[in-house]
């Protein structure tokens, strides 16, 4: 038998739901209840939950709806509809991944003082993945190529951005840059000296090293490296958090040369590798550290992107600097107060 409550006492309950699965689950429980969600009311209550589970919603709403037409500084202002809303959802999760990620690379030396975030901490997180995956889709294109990066009309386009955001909000979004970077150049593209020092720690006896590749250079595409949307979109976190680095390991350890052609490179030749794979947005490196455990893959994901992709560094931290110049403080200063946690997304009391 249906529960009969008044409609407006329903419709309160729903709104207090704290997730999109929460509101769906209940509307599921009985007819009633399936009506009343399904009424005039529904985006309404998604919007709503959503806005608790992924939110800020407004921020979601700049990037998903950033075109070439427009300038991404500009405030762009939506009508609410289905598909906004699963636009919104799909955002959202990739951004709660992360969240995820950021307690174990922002204290992965320091065990001690690593704890789980705030609610206030996750929302300035997701808030900065989304400005952050707003830049990458605005500036880290095929229109933006690598002679053009440093022409003044250019770099004011990209500050016009950053200038929307406060100084202690620009801080979050270095914050989370410093952990994306810190996952590309350790989970994605792994150094020669990292794989090494991993070899030698799996096998300390061995007297064998692995033999590293010089040719750093991106391959020309052999074939085109496909996966569906909607296997990304239903992986779990849980239990695949381990799952593409210990799969690197496990293929490559069983042959010391097969080992050494998962690094990828050195010193400078390293850092370079990184400041152009750093031009991929937040679901396109989560995808590859999931979904990529070999080298060639990431390899092959990459040469399908186009030329302009390669040799072609990330923007964001330059466009930082200048911004951060222009309202007369200097980078370096910000980056150590990130670093000793004064500001960022987590600040230690």
């Amino acid at each position: 038998m249906d529960l009969i409550l008044p409609t407006e006492i329903v419709t309160h309950i729903f709104l207090s739901l704290p997730t999109v699965t929460s509101a769906l689950s209940l509307a599921s429980t009985c007819r009633s209840f399936h009506a009343i969600f399904h009424s005039s009311k529904r985006l309404l209550i998604l919007q709503h939950s959503a806005e608790i589970e992924f939110g800020p919603l407004d921020d979601i709403e700049q990037l998903v709806t950033h075109n070439a037409s427009q300038p991404a500084h500009f405030h762009r202002e939506v009508p609410l509809s289905d598909a906004l809303i699963r636009q919104l959802i799909k955002a959202g999760h990739v951004a709660t991944q992360w969240e995820d990620i950021y307690m174990y690379r922002k204290w992965k030396h320091d065990y001690v003082a690593r704890r789980l975030l705030s609610t206030s901490e996750r929302f300035k997180l997701r808030r900065a993945t989304y400005r952050l995956w707003l830049f990458d889709r605005a500036f880290h294109n095929i229109a933006h190529v690598r002679y053009a990066r440093a022409r003044l009309e250019v770099v004011r386009e990209r500050a016009a951005l950053l200038h929307n955001y406060t100084t202690s909000e620009l801080a979050e979004m270095l914050d989370v840059h410093a952990i994306i970077r810190d996952v590309v150049a350790n989970d994605l593209c792994p150094s020669n000296g990292r794989l090494r020092r991993k070899y030698q720690a799996r096998y300390p006896e061995t007297t064998n090293q692995p033999l590293f590749s010089i040719h750093l250079n991106y391959p020309p595409t052999a074939s085109r490296f496909i996966a569906s949307d909607s296997q990304y979109h239903n992986s779990s976190v849980a239990s695949s958090k381990y799952h593409a680095q210990q799969q690197r390991w496990q293929e490559s350890s069983t042959h010391t040369a097969e080992f050494g052609l998962e690094g990828w490179g050195d010193d400078i030749g390293h850092y370079y590798i990184v400041e152009d794979m750093m031009k991929l947005d937040p679901e396109q490196i989560l995808y590859l550290r999931e979904h990529c455990p070999a080298k060639s893959q990431v390899e092959a994901y990459v040469a399908d992107m186009g030329m302009w992709f390669e040799n072609n560094g990330e923007t964001f931290s330059e466009t930082l600097a200048f911004v951060i110049k222009q309202r007369g403080g200097e980078i370096e200063e910000l980056k150590a107060a990130v670093e000793a946690e004064e500001f960022g997304v987590a600040v230690s009391d």
